[in-house]
């Protein structure tokens, strides 16, 4: 999803223009997660960015998308420019617990 969201919407009171928003992430996060997976891919992840413009935009994790919503909105963008794109994701595994050292 490659999409800018107007953050000023006349006759629309701007809390609900960021519920709006945040809702249409949410959506297509739960949309792209439901999707099956390659047998190779452990799950489902998330390349995101997020700015004023396309041009502008910084990468954030998907857990920062809402936080960045309302971050938006608090500094009064005029528009939002959200990017969220699927990509394969691949477990690593924990470290182990570290030996006991000789103290």
């Amino acid at each position: 999803m490659k999409k800018s969201f107007p953050l000023e919407v006349p006759g629309i009171k701007p809390p609900r223009v960021v519920a709006a928003i945040k809702n249409d992430v949410r959506k297509y996060i739960k949309r792209e997660r439901r999707k099956p997976l390659p047998e190779d891919v452990d799950f489902c992840d998330f390349a995101c960015r997020v700015g004023t413009e396309p041009e502008s935009a910084t990468e954030a994790h998907v857990a920062e998308l809402i936080a960045l919503i309302d971050n938006a909105s608090r500094k009064e963008w005029p528009a939002i420019y959200i990017e969220i794109l699927a990509k394969p994701g691949y477990r690593t595994k924990k470290p182990g617990p570290e030996s006991a050292t000789d103290e």
